[in-house]
């Protein structure tokens, strides 16, 4: 991943734009399908209030003297609360207050399809309960600090023994006494008239950011195990953390018509003081992409933050009394960081945090939005917007973090290139490096060669030619075998030559080499060959150097069986054993005993070139004749022909 340093690589508005007008138009498309939904809409009820003390279960039945007193209203009917301090907190001993609504249902065609009941909204934070012809139907739990007002709720309605829809529906709220007793107007149709509506409102209202928040979080808790192995990128951290402060901020607009596991009261102190931890860890990661840090901005947001923490623990201070600072408070530093946000990153020129600080801009607003609607100023029919801007937060950040990932996988082929260009410049450098040294390697061999075969004229050919030629000059040219002396020299020489072919491994086709030499020689003499050569391994080390030192040894036994041995057959035959090539040339002519002194240089040269090669020459005793074996490793460590 590349660093969090704020980037300014130049990236289009386009797809971050068509993203916001895509959901725009979705919301206009929502709201077109419940407009023109079907259904009857209920907006007049007869209303009965009654106070309690603490909260009691609803009624099986409606009461009886139900409809002797109340009054008409319109519904929605949502009173502006009365922020008045209560002496009793505790859910028994609190003020309390029952509002009944009694509603006549209009006269609806009977086809015997299943109707239903539709509620947009309602707000309380006791128990609703719905009746129809006075028998309870539905029963929903709020919480006592935060009410299930953004629950829409789908009811099927029972039909009577008669086979009719009922004719009268009434709903009981409880709630604090001042606070909630709000309901907004029904319909009634069958489910076709009423899922569209119903649909569309569950999707806005509480799938949407329920959705977003557990993917937002999901992604989160992924982001929180890449920081545990990249502990120097703290961006990641603050990712995890936004995501669960959002998560907790969202988590009233999803949950609530059922029991939760924490108190009502805790629940009520996680949704009123997760906006202000949400607006420290975006002020913490605006500054992370912008790369600026400011340690006085960032230390106000953290003391504000605690002080309201604390101050708004379940039974420390009257939550009445802390309704209007609270709000204020969270009003002025969500508009400080938003407006510090935007300007620093304008300064430093970081797109991201650019979005990610309007986008604060417009969640304030919002929010302003949403504090008229708790209030019962805006219609409660409406829809709180802080859902909306809670998911964009969660495509906002998915946004960012995309981007920067494009940006990684943009640096990292840029350093692929980068690094393949000076691979290619490095190896063409080698490549001329590996061609002079090749050229001189070449010359070196060259020379080497030519020493070689100096030497081995030297040693082979021309002392023949110079024995003969001593040998003329002097009185002892009428004891010399011309023919045989001449025959030698041409050994030597195709030797020589033998030794300059490829052998590429191949011991069997250098000695074919020499038995195909030596034949016609032994055929002329006289002398039998029978060659018995097996299967052998390729020998790696077999190049020219060496392959001459085989034949050279060879040659020498070879030569003095023609000269000494007075033999009548000679057998070659080559095995492989305990990771060596045995050569063996056996002959039954006369034979000597290696032990005692020679006066030649013949057996001293056969072991001399053995050894420069890693191998050794044994003469092994037989019954008749001589037998020379030549080992030959089948891997070695090539050695200086000495």
């Amino acid at each position: 991943m590349v660093s969090s340093r704020p980037s300014v690589t130049a990236r289009p508005w386009f797809p971050w734009a068509a993203w916001i007008l895509a959901g725009l138009l979705a919301l206009a498309v929502a709201f077109v399908i419940e407009s023109r939904a079907g259904g009857a809409r209920i907006t007049a009820a007869r209303m009965t209030i009654a106070d309690t003390v603490g909260y009691q279960p609803p009624p099986a039945t409606v009461p009886s003297n139900l409809q002797a007193s109340g009054r008409t209203v319109v519904m929605p009917h949502a009173p502006a609360p009365l922020w008045a301090p209560t002496a009793e907190t505790a859910p028994q001993r609190i003020a309390t207050r029952v509002t009944w609504f009694s509603l006549q249902v209009p006269p609806l065609p009977d086809d015997g399809r299943q109707l239903y009941l539709y509620v947009p909204r309602w707000k309380s934070d006791g128990t609703l309960a719905i009746y129809a012809d006075g028998q309870l139907i539905h029963q929903s739990h709020a919480n006592l600090q935060w009410n299930g007002s953004n629950e829409p709720l789908l009811i099927s309605l029972p039909r009577t023994e008669v086979s009719h829809p009922p004719r009268t529906l009434d709903v009981r709220l409880q709630h604090v006494r001042g606070i909630g007793g709000a309901f907004s107007s029904v319909w009634i149709g069958n489910y076709r008239q009423l899922a569209p509506r119903y649909a569309i409102r569950e999707i806005l209202q509480v799938q949407l950011s329920s959705f977003s928040s557990f993917a937002f979080l999901a992604t989160g808790v992924f982001a929180l195990f890449v920081w545990l192995s990249r502990r120097g990128e703290p961006i990641y951290l603050l990712y995890f953390m936004t995501s669960v402060v959002v998560f907790l901020r969202m988590l009233h607009t999803f949950v609530g018509v059922h029991p939760l596991v924490v108190s009502d009261a805790w629940f009520g102190w996680i949704t009123v003081i997760s906006p202000y931890w949400m607006i420290v860890v975006l002020h913490l990661f605006v500054t992370e992409l912008h790369g600026r840090r400011q340690p006085l901005l960032t230390g106000v947001a953290l003391l504000n933050g605690g002080f309201w923490t604390i101050a708004t623990l379940p039974g420390l201070l009257d939550p009445t009394l802390l309704s209007a600072p609270v709000y204020a408070n969270l009003l002025i530093l969500g508009l400080i960081v938003a407006f510090n946000g935007v300007r620093q990153s304008i300064r430093f020129r970081s797109r991201d945090a650019l979005l990610l600080s309007a986008w604060c801009f417009v969640t304030v607003l919002s929010g302003v939005y949403d504090l008229a609607l708790q209030q019962n100023i805006v219609s409660i029919e409406s829809v709180f917007i802080s859902n909306f801007t809670g998911v964009g937060f969660t495509v906002l950040f998915w946004y960012i973090m995309f981007s920067r990932y494009i940006e990684a996988l943009e640096t990292a082929t840029r350093a692929k290139a980068d690094l393949a260009r000076r691979l290619t410049q490095r190896e063409a450098e080698l490549t001329a490096s590996h061609q002079r040294l090749r050229e001189i390697e070449n010359r070196e061999l060259l020379h080497q060669e030519r020493q070689r075969l100096m030497q081995d004229m030297h040693d082979g050919l021309g002392s023949t030619l110079v024995t003969a030629l001593r040998a003329f000059e002097g009185d002892r040219a009428a004891d010399l075998d011309a023919v045989a002396l001449l025959r030698g020299c041409i050994d030597d020489l195709k030797l020589t030559i033998d030794s300059m072919e490829p052998v590429e491994t191949d011991l069997l086709l250098l000695l074919a080499t020499l038995r195909f030499r030596l034949q016609p020689r032994l055929e002329a003499s006289g002398l039998k060959l029978t060659w018995d050569a097996g299967e052998v391994p390729p020998l790696e080390w077999l190049d020219q150097r060496h392959a001459l030192h085989i034949l050279r040894i060879l040659q020498e036994t070879f030569a003095n069986i023609l000269k000494h041995a007075e033999a009548r057959e000679v057998a070659l035959s080559v095995r492989t054993e305990d990771g060596h090539v045995l050569v063996r040339v056996r002959d039954d002519g006369r034979g000597f005993d290696p032990a005692l002194p020679v006066t030649g240089r013949g057996l001293a040269n056969q072991r001399r070139r053995a050894e420069a090669i890693g191998g050794r020459v044994i003469w092994e005793p037989a019954p008749a004749g001589a037998c020379l074996l030549l080992m030959l490793p089948v891997r070695k460590t090539v050695t200086k022909d000495g």
